[in-house]
Order: structure tokens, then C-alpha cells, then sequence
């Protein structure tokens, strides 16, 4: 069995892992076609055991690298392709529980398995900004287990001991992104199930609030409180994701997106369980997982925060109601036909499970939803107390054997920090959070993977991202079981933590976090354009490239006398003028950013409106018709750069 130092199966050398490699290819000028054909290669070879239900074959995956390429081609340089596409050729994996065209979806039930004509709403996200779906992964079928043990494709380990469980029911998304076979994986996340994997595999598990991503085209577990999750090597990684992957979505009547706060206080205070919940439902802990999350708990005082003891009882009340009361009938609304028609299809586990659905009356639901209610208003008052929960991810991390044993009671102890996150409509990030013992216990392993979860108001998803890169920053570990090490520093002991935390939410705001709240379209015409000495003024703020165009034909461009650097004026035409189509990039910026984007333009340039060749309107830069007077015509060259190049 390996340590948690050497994995199960290193990422070959020279292989791309996080986002960050996997562009930085690309580049330098790599192909989708020989990268991807080199991991589907491994794949085939040696993927990890019981983790892929369906693997891409030869055939489509050439024609999904040569639909990249014809894509890539249609920009000026390699560069803009990138941009346009921020996962260009970035592989990953799906739960078969969501559908894909290409791919049966099965949700690890043959009797079920049906080819779909759509892709889920997220799949067609993800391949808009150019990523490649490398096959469907393993799952709790039905999606309906925290375990991982309920599927007639196999049982994955976690991968870091195949004595263990890898956790569900997202278990084989889980265990092919901490084996580095993807860039990242798409879960699904109602009770747990992609924050319990997520901790059995040290990787990050990102649960956003219920309704911020569309579940059109995934099979529903509970619909009224599914979500899908992301899971990456880092956190990142899976925030570039969710923001590719949010939004609100017509064809989901759930979808329910809302904006929210971007940062938390520099000084949180964490709520944690005053009495945790933590080892076996016997109360051994062989794994000392009480030791674990009190060190955990001791570095989130190192970096500077307050913690706050709570009383933990309200919220498992709140999560006895999932599997307890009435909302399993949600479960049995998909697969009722299924079982009717084919009585013996389902695992006989996940049927005991359902099947418990029939027992209540709509007297029943209603009593429960008037409970949930109270409890809803009830644990809002948290909020005036703490800024964030900090939980163990799991109570404590089973055997295989052990859940054999009584496979309902200890998948059920599984549920107890992450069944009522989404009954409550909170957002959550599952994160590595050290290491459990493994000698002391008499494994053969130095240790396995100790998770911890952050759990913050609804909307706040954006915030708790950026709070979960600071967590990750001061811990030393590596990227999964990768064999690759992570980038983040070493677990601190000093109060040097603090000022690192204090700046390192600054450090990131040019990365693309999930969005708190609407994005505003900006054209640019000179120094802001990509590659020029402005550029940094949009990528600072968190702007994202959208596309080079043109303006209508109904624009004359200036270049300004006397600006450093050197700017141009576009002005609009009047109506019966000659004018000419220019050469613009758009760009979308949070809102939350203009402000201090206006604050750095100088007159005689301002933000308009700028109607683009397809007639679009968006806001753009735009000059004073004074300024213009004596000022260098340069229409005749179509865009500022062109100009420019002129001039070498």
C-alpha cells in the first residue's frame, strides 16, 4: 500500500496536470491531438482500477482535437485562441449521471444506460471554452451513497490505500483527478458527494450554492437540492471552472443564480463543532482524525483568525431530514418506472435506500418542509456570529470491509458534515487539510489524506474561493497522488501566516474566480488591447477576453498628441460622414472593478456606448470631439495596432 508521499501512480514525466500546464503547452505550441492522444494512451494502459465507466475512443477524440484546432484557427495567433477558449484542449471527466452526447449515460446501472441527443448544460459550457471530455466515471449509483461501494462497474479505493473507500457517491471523478488522468472532473453534490471524495483523495471539492450551476442534463438525485460540483488538483483550478461553468439557464427551472459578496474580512472568525463528530459511529477513531482536525483547526488560528466553538446540533437535525424524512422521495420520483419494470436492477442497497420513499404521505412533506423552514431561519442567525464553518470533511475514512459490514449505518456517518449544506442553500469548499495517522493504526502507511470542509452563506461562493486559495497557500503537500508537489508554502507556526494571508487575496484578483455578480462588456481600441502597455488594467481587475472584432462602419480613429503611452481617439461619425469599421478587442469585467477601471482614464477618453460590426451595442472607449482637433487621422489603417506597426 503506498504513503501519502508516494502515489499509486505518477503522472508521467512531462504530462500536463493543473491548468496552468496544460496552457502553458499549448503555448509553446503542442497540439490537442498529441497531448490528448498521449493521455488517452495512458488511459488504455493504465487507468486507474474501477474509476472509468466509458473511455473516448480513437475516432472522436481525433475529430473533437481537429474541431479545436479549426477554432484556434480562425484567430490571428495562438494566444487569442487561448484566450477565447480558457480551457482549450484541457481534458477532463464526467459523472455518468450527466449526460454527454457520444457517451451512454448510465448512472452505474446497465438496465438505465440510454444514449442521449443533448449535452447537459455544464458539458456544453465546458466544450464552448474548449475543453475535452476524456470519457464517463464511476458513481454511487443513482448517486445515491457517500461511499462509493454501490456500483456494479466496481468499487475505486481511494488513491492513496485500496483498503479504503474512495468516497461517493462522485468516486470516480475523485480518484481520476488525484491520479493526475485529468485535469479536473465534474461530481454531483447533494448530500456530499463531492466533498467526501473529494477529502478521501486530497483534492478540492467545490459545492456551489444550490441553483448557481444548471442541472439541465443531469439525472436528478434530489432536484430540488442537487448540485454540480467541481473537482481539481486546485483551488484554482476548480474556480476557473465554475466560473466557465455558472450562470443561469432557462432550461433549468431550479436555476437560481445569485450575486454575492467577492472577498471575506481578512480576520475571519470559523465556526467549528464544539464537540466534533470524529472517528468511527462506535467512537474508535484507529485513524485519529480528532488529532487531525485539531491541527487543522490550530493552523486557521496560526494564519490570524478567530475561532469560534458552536453548538453543531441545530445542523445535524437539519441533516437527519435528507436520508430520515421525506426528501428521499425525490430519489424514487427518477427511478420509480425502473423499478416497476425491472424490480431487480438496482443495487440492493441503494433499493432499500429508495425504498423507504413510499412510506411517507404528503402530510409527512409538508411537516418536514415546515421543520426545514424554521431550521432555514434558525441557523441564518449563525451567520451574525461567524463568517465561515470549518468541519471535518468526514468523520473518519472506512474500510472497504468495514462498510460491507453495515454498508447503510456507515455511509450514513459519512452524511454528518455535509448532508444539510444544501438543505440550508449554503455553498461549501472541500479542501486537503493534512494527514490522518497510518503507522500508529497499524497500516502500512505513513498516512492517509485528512480533509476539511469550509462552509459559508449562500451567493458567497466567489468569496469562499478566494478563501480557500489563501488555505491552500500555507500548506505543504502534494497535488493529489500525483507524485507532483503542490505550489503552496509550508504549514506555518509563526504569526509571519498572517501577513501572508492579509495580502494574498490581493495577489489573485487577476484570476477567474466564480463570478459574484455581473460582468459588463468594454470594447478597447488602443493601449488597452492585448499585449499593449494598458492591457494589464483589464487583467488586473479580472477582465476576460471575449473577441476581436470590429466596430460598425461608422467610426473614425485619432491618434491623441502628447499621451504616454501613445492612445488613440475613436469617435463616431455623423450621420450622412464616411466612416470605417475599427479594429477592437472586447472584454468583460466584473462589475464590482469599473469603478476603479474609470478612475484610471484620462480625459480626453471616457467609456461610451460603441456599436460593434454585428450590431451590437456595448460600452467602449470613446474621445471628446475637442481633442481631435489637429489630431493625426488614422482610419485608413483599420485599428490601432495596424497603425502602430506602421510606425516600426
Amino acid at each position: 500500500m503506498p504513503s501519502a508521499s508516494v502515489p499509486i501512480s505518477p503522472v508521467p514525466e512531462g504530462q500536463p496536470l493543473t491548468l496552468t500546464d496544460w496552457r502553458s503547452a499549448y503555448g509553446a505550441g503542442a497540439s490537442p491531438a498529441h497531448l490528448l492522444g498521449a493521455l488517452r494512451q495512458r488511459l488504455h494502459g493504465a487507468a486507474s482500477e474501477h474509476a472509468w465507466i466509458a473511455l473516448i475512443d480513437a475516432h472522436a477524440l481525433s475529430a473533437a482535437a481537429a474541431a479545436l484546432e479549426a477554432r484556434a484557427a480562425a484567430h490571428p495567433e495562438r494566444a487569442a485562441a487561448l484566450r477565447a477558449m480558457p480551457l482549450f484542449g484541457v481534458p477532463f471527466a464526467a459523472k455518468d449521471n450527466i449526460d454527454v452526447i457520444g457517451f451512454p449515460t448510465t448512472a452505474a446501472c446497465p438496465a438505465f444506460a440510454h444514449e442521449v441527443d443533448a449535452n447537459a448544460t455544464v458539458i456544453a459550457r465546458l466544450q464552448q471554452a474548449g475543453a475535452v471530455c476524456m470519457g464517463k466515471t464511476n458513481l454511487d449509483q443513482f448517486a445515491t451513497g457517500l461511499v462509493g461501494a454501490r456500483s456494479p462497474y466496481g468499487r475505486p479505493s481511494s488513491a492513496f490505500s485500496s483498503a479504503h473507500i474512495s468516497g461517493g457517491s462522485s468516486s470516480g471523478s475523485a480518484v481520476v483527478v488525484a491520479a493526475g488522468e485529468v485535469c479536473f472532473a465534474l461530481g454531483t453534490d447533494t448530500a456530499g458527494s463531492g466533498r467526501v471524495p473529494a477529502g478521501f483523495n486530497n483534492i478540492v471539492g467545490m459545492k456551489p450554492t444550490p441553483g448557481r450551476v444548471s442541472n439541465a442534463g443531469v439525472l436528478p438525485a434530489c432536484r430540488t437540492l442537487d448540485c454540480v460540483a467541481v473537482l481539481a488538483l486546485t483551488v484554482s483550478d476548480a474556480a476557473e471552472v465554475m466560473a466557465v461553468i455558472e450562470g443561469a439557464d432557462p432550461l433549468d427551472a431550479y436555476s437560481a443564480f445569485q450575486t454575492g459578496p467577492s472577498h471575506l474580512p481578512t480576520k475571519l472568525r470559523i465556526g467549528v463543532p464544539s464537540v466534533p463528530v470524529l472517528g468511527n459511529a462506535q467512537g474508535a477513531d484507529p485513524l485519529g482524525y480528532a488529532a487531525a482536525f485539531a491541527q487543522a483547526v490550530s493552523q486557521a488560528e496560526v494564519m490570524g483568525h478567530t475561532v469560534v466553538p458552536l453548538d453543531f446540533e441545530p445542523l445535524h437535525a437539519v441533516a437527519n431530514l435528507l436520508y430520515s424524512g421525506p426528501w428521499v422521495a425525490e430519489r424514487h420520483a427518477v427511478v420509480q418506472p425502473l423499478m416497476d419494470s425491472h424490480p431487480g436492477a438496482l443495487d440492493p442497497t441503494v433499493a432499500l435506500v429508495i425504498g423507504r420513499a413510499t412510506s411517507f404521505t404528503a402530510t409527512d412533506t409538508f411537516r418536514a418542509q415546515y421543520l426545514l423552514k424554521a431550521a432555514q431561519r434558525d441557523t441564518a442567525a449563525l451567520w451574525h456570529h461567524v463568517d465561515v464553518l470549518m468541519v471535518p470533511t468526514a468523520p473518519t475514512h472506512p474500510t472497504h470491509a468495514e462498510v460491507d459490514a453495515d454498508p447503510v449505518a456507515v455511509n450514513a456517518h459519512m452524511g454528518t458534515y455535509t448532508n444539510f449544506v444544501n438543505l440550508l442553500g449554503w455553498c461549501a469548499l472541500a479542501l486537503p487539510g493534512g494527514w490522518a495517522a497510518g503507522l500508529a493504526a497499524g497500516l502500512d502507511t505513513p498516512g492517509l489524506p485528512f480533509g476539511v470542509t469550509f462552509i459559508a452563506p449562500g451567493a458567497s461562493d466567489a468569496a469562499l474561493a478566494r478563501f480557500g486559495l489563501t488555505w491552500e497557500s500555507h500548506l505543504n503537500g502534494p497535488l493529489g497522488a500525483s507524485g507532483r508537489a503542490g505550489t503552496g508554502s509550508a504549514l506555518s507556526t509563526s504569526n509571519h501566516a498572517t501577513s501572508n494571508h492579509a495580502t494574498s487575496s490581493h495577489a489573485t484578483d487577476n484570476q477567474a474566480w466564480p463570478a459574484s455578480e455581473p460582468r459588463m462588456a468594454i470594447a478597447v481600441v488602443g493601449a488597452h488591447l492585448s499585449g499593449m502597455p494598458l492591457n494589464g488594467q483589464l487583467t488586473q481587475r479580472g477582465a476576460r477576453f471575449l473577441a476581436a472584432t470590429h466596430t460598425s462602419p461608422h467610426y473614425q480613429l485619432f491618434a491623441l498628441p502628447n499621451t504616454t503611452p501613445p492612445k488613440p481617439g475613436l469617435q463616431r461619425t455623423a450621420v450622412d460622414a464616411q466612416g470605417e469599421s475599427i479594429a477592437v478587442e472586447v472584454w468583460d469585467m466584473p462589475v464590482r472593478a469599473v469603478g476603479s477601471f474609470l478612475a484610471l482614464i484620462p480625459p480626453p477618453l471616457g467609456l461610451g456606448s460603441v456599436e460593434l460590426i454585428d450590431g451590437r451595442w456595448v460600452h467602449g472607449f470613446i474621445c471628446e470631439a475637442h481633442a481631435l482637433s489637429g489630431a493625426r487621422e488614422v482610419t485608413s489603417f483599420g485599428g490601432w495596432r495596424a497603425y502602430l506597426k506602421s510606425l516600426a
